[in-house]
């Protein structure tokens, strides 16, 4: 939730992340698009959320924000200075306020060692002295952050549960003292009950250490709950931007009606009584990006312009702004 700094920390401007392939037409090199000239704003305090089907480049544009992927072209300022094209001497510098937390909590925790271990590491990569009652005294603290029990200080990912290992996870992002902190898909991992819980974490975190959140997910149920603001992606496109509060009351764009209509709910006649959106075909390769608007090939209001322009995110209503030439 958005506190009450209005202070914009990030801003990312035209960023693109293109992987070459071996193939060629007419002589020049396929690329796939995988984020294609995206941008956005996130202010200090404020959960983001980047909503999109599974292949639409969100992750892709976590981790070139985080310079974890070099950015093919664009702006990713931060506190002032553009880190897309810093030298990764200066990068060093400001790595422990950007962190990262994985989908997978299991695959990306070292089995090999202990909760206290892999928080040890996190906690003295700053290349500062550390006695060991410092390190112990933070381990718990960091714990106590997460509801973790400080008896866990001695085990092993494999003897833990998904949600605790998801928490471990979150503490050793938190090890770091970041400002910004991408989670990828943190609770899609989880179960229903067990990712309540982990979002509720995090928003008790972001309350009492002040973080800033852009929370990657396809949950839009999920991201609803914990965003103040949030971005529609599809095939590497932002389609449409809004409030939290907009998504459910005033969507715009075709594709994230669609989205909505898949959304289920628990009231049986409104179930019941609903028409869903059905899009037809499949989602374009980005390595065959469609002319025009990347959407047009699957949507049921696309005209003449929509095949040959593709529209530009304009501002269609208050704080709403919606890549669509038919709105």
């Amino acid at each position: 939730m958005l506190t009450n700094k209005s202070e914009t920390l990030l801003q990312v401007e035209g960023l693109k992340v293109y992987f070459p392939t071996k193939n060629k037409v007419n002589g020049e090199p396929v690329v796939v698009k995988a984020v294609d000239d995206i941008s956005f704003t996130v202010k200090e305090g404020e959960t983001f959320g980047l909503v999109g089907e599974s292949g639409c480049g969100k992750t892709t544009a976590g981790k070139a924000i985080l310079r974890v992927l070099n950015p093919t072209d664009g702006k990713v300022i931060y506190k002032g200075r553009d880190i897309a094209k810093m030298p990764m001497r200066e990068i060093k510098t400001i790595r422990r306020e950007l962190q990262l937390i994985f989908q997978d909590p299991y695959s990306s925790l070292d089995p090999r060692q202990s909760v206290y271990s892999i928080l040890k590491e996190a906690i003295v990569c700053d290349r500062k002295r550390h006695s060991a009652s410092e390190i112990q005294e933070r381990v718990e603290d960091l714990l106590r952050h997460v509801e973790l029990d400080l008896s866990m200080s001695d085990r092993y990912p494999h003897e833990m549960s998904g949600g605790q290992r998801q928490r471990l996870g979150i503490a050793r992002a938190l090890a770091c003292n970041p400002k910004l902190i991408v989670c990828d898909e943190p609770v899609s991992a989880l179960d229903v009950s067990i990712q309540a819980q982990i979002i509720n974490l995090f928003e008790e975190l972001q309350s009492k250490l002040g973080l800033t959140y852009i929370f990657i997910a396809h949950d839009l149920a999920v991201v609803r709950h914990i965003a103040s603001r949030i971005g529609i992606m599809y095939l590497g496109n932002v389609v449409e931007l809004m409030e939290s509060r907009e998504l459910f009351n005033n969507s715009q764009h075709p594709y994230t009606k669609a989205l909505l209509s898949a959304v289920p709910t628990v009231d049986y006649y409104e179930e019941k009584n609903r028409k869903r959106i059905l899009l037809e075909g499949e989602v374009p390769s980005p390595l065959r990006v469609p002319k025009g608007c990347p959407f047009n090939p699957r949507c049921p209001k696309a005209t003449a312009i929509c095949r040959e322009q593709k529209p530009e995110l304009r501002e269609t209503s208050s704080n709403h702004f919606t890549a669509c030439h038919n709105i």
